[in-house]
């Protein structure tokens, strides 16, 4: 729910700290005071669209904030976690703080969720979980018959039979989707077995390495390079071991130069102990000297001596190059491929029967999804009529007495849809489907008697669509996640007798969420669990003497809930009459709120309210 409110500069309001309590918030004010502006910055932490006119004039940057409670086993955790915003441990986050600024200079706004900036498609996705906005002109939700269907879902429980059928709708498109992949390859099936086949027989007469290529190539190069490699091995190996006695200046071998060093120094370390590190150190070169002679041996006594050996590595490699010519792809890739080669030749050997078993299973799965759809519809038509029983109810506690309510269901025919069982109202046609169901669906409505059923869209006005989703809300509100709705001026048009079943509907429904409404009736206000009163003031501006307006707004208590309604009722000054007035209507709303909680209390404690 949302604990608290921050607005900044925005439209009128020059700053407004808002507490919000659980339950059912009202808010009360003239027109013009700042109500609907509150609404508006509602609607930016849901992601709405913002407009740099409504930033306070002669200021840098408009801001709003939220502060929202999660409540159990909320989706949105898991959100956080993914677009990396969490605030705590994963999945554990108890607090969401969602911030908008809006500059004056630039237009741009920056979004951000505890504390990191985000796009507007995120914040849309996480805020739309925690606000609801509903009023007399927004309908859109409503009027958008792609929500009809999970509205009667929710309502019907449905949910978990849809998404059983959109798991067997996966499974039916991977068949469909290989089955098409193979009737794609079938035309070329002889050809590509023969490729595949060529492949293989390449592949086993080469016998190819991964890396044999590179291998031999680096051969190749020793071998282009031997007289030089030779002469450089026995040059060092001469120089560690036999010395130049040819030279100009006599030669001695390294090794036997190293070897009088270290005597040298092994006697300098008996006359003096200091030198012993360095004797020590003499020796240890002189054996990694003898060492590297021994290795550079090694090396000159394996060197390739056979003449045709160049010849072969070059036929070597040609037959490589042109297995990969005739192919395509490297050596890698080649064994690879030909490692599957046999598999794939079975398969498209046996193509014939696989794809018949993938004909039989699609088959097999659009009778599942036939019997499972029709088993969808006919629940969904039987909660279509409850939910239109249950409306039409509504609709007449709301001053709409001969108001028609019904749930349209239809279906379309696709020779390569669904088939219905023989059970259903149609047997043997095939319908479209997708994974929602079989079912096109859509709320009708007729407001007044005599007239035919029509689309909602088409016919609802804006009083009787505050008054149809007020309807929908009361009823739906226990299967409705969205933890804060609200409710801007939903009563227009309403009457005060209609008036006081309103503010009980706004009143049942903020038992399941916290509610906020903006209203003009005194019956509703008078529901309230709090109170809060808007108004606007002029004052002078920082220091430049310039009047401003701006909005304040502030919780009320019982007193002033009094006046305040009694102004609702007759305007100002409040008489005593009116204050009157306004006591009964409190009192009628406590008691409707004391009856209501009597009976949840004795529904949930079955044999508390026995013994009573």
């Amino acid at each position: 729910m949302l604990l608290e409110l921050h607005i900044r500069d925005f439209a009128i309001i020059d700053e407004l700290n808002l507490t919000l309590e659980p339950g059912f918030n009202v808010l009360t004010g003239e027109t013009g005071a700042g109500k609907s502006i509150i609404i508006d910055a509602l609607g930016l932490l849901r992601g709405e669209r913002p407009d740099p006119a409504m930033i306070r004039a002669g200021t840098a940057r408009a801001r709003v904030e939220g502060v929202f409670l999660l409540p159990p086993h909320s989706p949105i955790p898991a959100l956080l976690e993914q677009y990396g915003v969490a605030d705590g441990p994963a999945g554990q986050d108890e607090q969401v703080v969602i911030t908008r600024e809006i500059s004056a200079e630039s237009g741009r706004t920056v979004s951000r969720i505890n504390g990191r900036a985000v796009n507007s498609v995120v914040l849309r996705e996480i805020g739309s979980l925690l606000v609801d906005i509903h009023g007399q002109h927004e309908g859109t939700a409503l009027f958008d018959t792609r929500t009809h269907l999970d509205l009667l879902d929710r309502f019907g429980g449905l949910l978990p039979l849809r998404e059983q059928f959109a798991a067997q709708v996966d499974q039916l498109r991977a068949v469909q989707q290989e089955l098409a992949q193979l009737r794609r390859d079938e035309a070329r099936r002889v050809e590509r077995i023969e490729e595949l086949r060529l492949l293989l027989d390449d592949v086993h007469a080469a016998q190819p390495r991964p890396d044999e290529e590179r291998e031999l190539l680096q051969e190749r190069l020793l071998l282009h390079n031997t007289v030089r490699i030779t002469e450089l091995v026995l040059q060092a190996y001469a120089l560690l071991y036999e010395g130049d006695e040819g030279g100009r200046v006599p030669i001695l071998p390294l090794t036997e130069t190293m070897g009088r060093v270290v005597n040298d120094l092994s006697e300098l370390a008996r006359f003096d102990p200091a030198a012993t590190a360095l004797s020590e150190h003499a020796n240890e070169i002189l054996i990694h000297l003898e060492e590297l002679a021994a290795s550079v041996r090694d090396y000159r006594d394996r060197l390739e001596t056979d003449p045709h050996r160049l010849d072969v590595i070059e036929e070597r490699i040609t037959l490589l190059k042109s297995l990969q010519r005739k192919h395509g792809g490297d050596l890698a890739s080649l064994i690879e491929r030909a490692a599957h080669a046999e598999a794939e030749i079975e398969r498209l050997t046996n193509s014939a029967a696989y794809m018949a078993d993938l004909e039989a299973r699609e088959q097999a799965l659009l009778h599942e999804l036939g019997a499972c759809g029709g088993q969808l519809s006919r629940q969904r038509r039987a909660a279509g009529e409850t939910l239109a029983q249950l409306i039409e109810q509504a609709m007449t506690d709301l001053a709409m007495p001969r108001v028609r309510f019904a749930v349209q269901i239809e279906h379309v025919l696709d020779n390569a849809g669904v088939p219905l069982s023989e059970g259903a109202d149609q047997p043997g046609e095939r319908l479209a489907f997708d994974r929602t169901g079989l079912d096109r669906l859509e709320f009708m409505i007729a407001p007044n008697p005599g007239e035919p059923l029509k689309p909602l869209a088409k016919i609802a006005s804006g009083g009787e669509s505050a008054r149809l989703l007020l309807a929908l809300k009361s009823i739906l509100s226990q299967v409705d996640s969205v933890p804060t709705l609200v409710f801007d001026e939903v009563d227009v048009g309403v009457g005060g007798r209609a008036g006081q079943v309103v503010g009980q509907k706004l009143w049942s429904i903020a038992t399941q969420h916290q509610v906020l409404c903006i209203t003009h009736l005194p019956q509703v206000a008078a529901f309230a669990d709090a109170h809060y009163a808007i108004s606007k003031e002029v004052v002078e501006g920082h220091g430049d003497g310039q009047l401003r307006t701006r909005t304040t707004i502030r919780l009320l208590d019982l007193p002033q809930r009094t006046d305040e309604l009694a102004a609702m009722l007759d305007g100002t000054p409040v008489s005593e009459s009116s204050r009157n007035n306004a006591r009964e209507i409190l009192a009628r709303a406590e008691s409707y709120k004391h009856e209501e909680q009597a009976h949840a209390h004795a529904r949930s404690n079955p044999d508390a309210a026995y013994a009573v």
